[in-house]
């Protein structure tokens, strides 16, 4: 997996301070994209285990509220094996902390589904991670700045999405 950025104090992308992981590679292409460049699933550089611990020390402060993975498409299935590693590893050293992810898939059609163009063996081990999910392409038709944590209207803020997915705003 390649990633394309680290934004360690992070105010934009979730509650609080956070440290944000912009992941490579998405097939999405919604038109509009903020973040074009990460498209290529080459982009950036490879997320390493030095890459790992520099994300785990800048979780450290306890003014950092959690970690927030964007991109590109975390859910893309090249991303998931070393997401859901590495986001449990997260869990288990900073239980107190939430993670974030944001994705262009619609959790019930392409993650939940076994059909899902998104949903492999890694999966739900990936979504018992993340304690918030912002689901939904990004559609320029449905933009509106004032909306927080999402770029367009169709897009929704999801609370533990694996077990349950009640919605959050």
């Amino acid at each position: 997996m390649y990633y394309g950025e680290i934004k360690r104090n992070d105010i934009a992308n979730g509650e609080g301070v956070r440290v944000s992981l912009f992941v490579s590679g998405c097939r999405n292409c919604c038109p509009g994209c903020f973040n074009r460049e990460t498209w290529d699933f080459q982009y950036g550089q490879e997320f390493t285990a030095a890459t790992e611990e520099l994300v785990l020390t800048a979780l450290e402060p306890p003014h950092v509220s959690g970690l927030t993975v964007l991109g590109g498409e975390p859910f893309e299935p090249e991303n998931q094996q070393v997401l859901a590693a590495f986001l449990q590893r997260v869990k288990l050293l900073f239980p107190q902390k939430d993670i974030w992810c944001f994705t262009g898939c619609i959790l019930e059609r392409d993650i939940l589904s076994v059909q899902g163009r998104c949903h492999t063996a890694y999966t739900e081990q990936l979504l018992s991670c993340i304690d918030v999910l912002v689901d939904g392409p990004f559609v320029e038709s449905e933009k509106e700045v004032g909306l927080q944590f999402r770029g367009s209207r169709n897009q929704r803020i999801l609370r533990h999405p694996l077990y349950g997915g009640g919605k959050v705003l």
